[in-house]
């Protein structure tokens, strides 16, 4: 579920298919993504799923959409 969720939420930010997200996309590499995209993406998973702003620390973990749901899914369960 946090799967689908977040292809559907990078698919419109970074304008691309959901369908080519994988766990293994790299948000530097695949998408593109700079810092300001990954701030931007930070307050929208803040939004959808109801998680505290990144730190930056954590930021710099994560690397794949794997890495990104992994995050969330520890999040979720605290």
């Amino acid at each position: 579920m946090i799967f689908e969720k977040l292809t559907e939420l990078l698919a419109e930010q970074f304008s691309v298919d959901a369908v080519n997200i994988t766990m293994d996309t790299s948000f530097e590499n695949d998408l593109g993504a700079d810092s300001l995209d990954l701030v931007e993406l930070s307050m929208a998973l803040e939004e959808e799923f109801g998680v505290e702003e990144m730190s930056e620390e954590d930021a710099a973990g994560i690397r794949t959409v794997g890495d990104l749901v992994r995050y969330l899914q520890a999040k979720i369960d605290e």
